[in-house]
Order: C-alpha cells, then sequence, then structure tokens
C-alpha cells in the first residue's frame, strides 16, 4: 500500500498531539494530588450527623480524669483502653515552648509544684508529681509531652480532640502539626482552640488536620462565622445550644459538627441528644456510654 501524502497525515499528527497534550495534563494533575493529602471529612472523623434522638460520640475529657489524674497517661491509656470514641487533652506551652499536657495556666492544681505554666521549662515541668494530688497510688506520675501522649494514641487506634491552651506562634503551632504528620496521625486528631488565630496557623501547617473552634456564645450568624475560620466543627456551651435549638440542624445543613462540653448528668445529657448534637465532651464517660446503651434499648 502507498505511503500517505503530507495533507493526508495531518489530522493523525494533530490527533497524535492532542493525545500527548492530555496525557501530560493528567500527568501533572496525579502529581499534583498525590502531593497533597486529602482533606479529612467531617464524617470520615465524626459520622454521619446525628439527628434527634441518635447517639452522639463519646469524647473523655481531660484524658478521663474521672479515673485517673486528668491529663496524664494513665488516664489516657484508661479511657483509649475503655473504647471510647475520643480522649479530649489540653496541650499548653513551656517557657522553652514545649507543648505538654495542662489544662490551667499554673500547675498548682495538677502537680506539687507553683507558678505559671508558661514561666516554666520543660525540665523544670518533668520534674513535678502530677498524680499525688488525685490519689496516693499515682505518686510519681510525670506531665507527660505532647510527644508521649501522640505515641499512645498511634498505639490505641483512636482518636483525640486536642485543645491547644494560651497563646500560640506560628512555630509551635508549625512544630505541633508536624509531630502529628511525622506519625500519620493526621486523620486521627482534631484541634481545637477558642482563638481563631491559632486555628489559622494550624490550617496554614496542614490542610488534613481537622480544626474544631470553641465558643461560650454562638454568633448571631453562626454558620458564617464558622465558614470565615474555616473549621469543620464547633465545640460550645450547652446552654448556649439550648437557647438556640434550631441552631443544630442549621449546622448540620452547612456541613458543621456539633460537639457541646462538659456534660456529666443523664438530664444534660438526654437535652442535647435530644437535639441532634453530634458529641458530647464527658468527665463520665463510662456512665454517659451505659445512659445510651440502656436509652437505646428502650426505644
Amino acid at each position: 500500500m502507498p505511503d500517505p501524502s503530507p495533507a493526508d497525515r495531518s489530522p493523525d499528527r494533530l490527533h497524535a498531539l492532542l493525545i500527548v497534550c492530555v496525557l501530560a495534563a493528567a500527568s501533572i494533575v496525579i502529581a499534583f494530588v498525590g502531593a497533597t493529602p486529602a482533606r479529612v471529612s467531617a464524617t470520615e472523623l465524626w459520622g454521619q450527623t446525628r439527628t434527634p434522638g441518635d447517639e452522639a460520640f463519646i469524647a473523655s475529657h481531660r484524658g478521663g480524669g474521672a479515673t485517673a489524674p486528668e491529663n496524664t497517661l494513665p488516664a489516657i491509656s484508661a479511657a483509649l483502653a475503655s473504647g471510647f470514641d475520643y480522649v479530649e487533652v489540653d496541650v499548653a506551652l513551656t517557657l522553652d515552648r514545649q507543648p505538654v499536657l495542662m489544662h490551667d495556666t499554673t500547675v498548682d492544681r495538677t502537680t506539687d509544684g507553683h507558678g505559671r505554666l508558661a514561666e516554666l521549662t520543660l525540665a523544670e515541668v518533668a520534674a513535678l508529681d502530677a498524680g499525688a494530688w488525685f490519689d496516693p497510688s499515682f505518686a510519681g506520675t510525670r506531665v507527660p509531652t505532647f510527644a508521649e501522649f501522640l505515641e499512645v494514641l498511634a498505639d490505641s487506634g483512636h482518636r483525640a480532640i486536642v485543645e491547644l491552651k494560651g497563646l500560640w506562634d506560628e512555630p509551635a503551632v508549625a512544630a505541633l502539626v508536624a509531630d502529628v504528620t511525622s506519625r500519620d496521625l493526621e486523620r486521627s486528631v482534631a484541634m481545637a482552640s477558642f482563638d481563631a488565630r491559632t486555628l489559622a496557623l494550624a490550617r496554614s501547617a496542614s490542610p488534613v488536620v481537622s480544626r474544631l473552634v470553641i465558643v461560650r456564645h454562638l454568633p448571631v450568624d453562626v454558620v458564617r462565622a464558622l465558614r470565615e475560620t474555616d473549621v469543620r466543627g464547633i465545640i460550645v456551651d450547652r446552654r448556649a445550644v439550648l437557647e438556640r435549638p434550631d441552631v443544630v440542624s442549621e449546622l448540620h445543613a452547612a456541613g458543621i459538627r456539633v460537639v457541646v462540653h462538659t456534660l456529666n448528668s443523664d438530664k444534660q445529657w438526654d437535652e442535647v441528644t435530644a437535639l441532634g448534637v453530634d458529641g458530647i465532651v464527658t468527665d463520665d464517660p463510662a456512665t454517659l456510654s451505659e445512659w445510651q446503651r440502656s436509652v437505646a434499648g428502650e426505644r
């Protein structure tokens, strides 16, 4: 068969060029997607939005402070071993900008030391007894570092809500997020704060790690406010939700999860479960879990 003429070959060349361009574009897209981890979805992290009467997920407050000294490894290990959905811990910075688990601005209440955490070095904090105040059997328990907490969390296969206490700068937030990502825990840790700037720094450090804003009072246009802070959920006082019961469905419609803190009685649990909140932070996760099972059995 004779070779086609140059004119006959032009459409073939154009078609081949188009295929090469499409493949090149696809390669760029694939490379970009591969290099940029997908943002964890709210459903992946917290499940489907609840409807009134559904069981909310349980977050054990301050690492499980009802059974062991709060924000310590014994409390956290016990809570995780009990199978609760989440453990909630507080993380703050020492004088030398090292993250440790501590709720208060001072170490007085939960250790044998005195003074502001922000004025103590990590070495000074590490020397404190964080268990004897709770019970003599916990004497010698130390204030854990954030890295030590992550090791326990990673071994458990469970998830955590990490509240960032006090003032955080960009290097401190970036280092904290790096600790999370280096252990492949981006899809297991949600960071929470009252401070929108701190959450923005976390967003810059990782688009994957989810963020929750903590509020005492609900803004008038709460959906707009939360979208501006680019968070996946809100942790809010029970009374604020009860004053605006329709806000739960309003936030759900916007894809935002609602977590209520810190509830320790069946009356409180019943009030918010009836509204369809997604999560409950509690000092008594075992009793809440039993209450949820008993209520489910009555339906």
